[in-house]
């Protein structure tokens, strides 16, 4: 069981990254043999990226939700990201192709991803009496007390009345 950290906590994490969230979804439960393998490939990937960390993933967490799988990954840069997606010896690459052979031209599985950059402190977070998750797995899990304390204070904003709607 993860160690639970009773208090509040922020993470923080130096210069911009990537959160990057990729998921499929099964729309035909009994077509295993055209959803299966898109299921088999992320761990292979994602063993292949977390035994090299230069390539620049920093952490992922995978989700199965009814249909869908999701992985919220977190990446060093979207320079990483893009070249870990065309590397030529790496496993992406055989993946994304075995896939349009298989399955994408039919509806039995769909894939999905989304990209987001996020500049160097345009972001906050807070866990209270959690274990370390999220960006606070891929950066620095650090108390919520001083600059860390409010959400305004986390994103470099003066604290006090919000600004007024004029």
């Amino acid at each position: 069981m993860a160690q639970l950290f009773k208090g509040r906590y922020a993470a923080r994490i130096e210069g911009d990254f990537v959160v990057f969230l990729i998921g499929m979804r099964i729309q035909q439960l009994w077509a295993v043999h055209k959803w299966g393998p898109v299921a088999a490939a992320m761990p292979r990937m994602l063993r292949e990226l977390m035994h090299q960390p230069e390539l620049g993933l920093l952490h992922v967490h995978s989700y199965w939700m009814g249909r869908t799988v999701l992985g919220i990954q977190y990446w060093r840069s979207a320079e990483q990201l893009h070249a870990y997606a065309n590397m030529r010896d790496g496993l992406h690459l055989p993946a994304w192709k075995a896939y349009y052979r298989a399955a994408a031209n039919n509806s039995a599985v769909g894939v999905f991803h989304e990209t987001y950059l996020i500049p160097a402190d345009s972001y906050e977070c807070i866990y209270a009496n959690m274990p370390r998750t999220g960006l606070a797995m891929a950066g620095e899990h650090v108390a919520a007390v001083g600059r860390m304390q409010t959400m305004r204070s986390r994103l470099g904003q003066p604290d006090g009345d919000p600004p007024s709607a004029t």
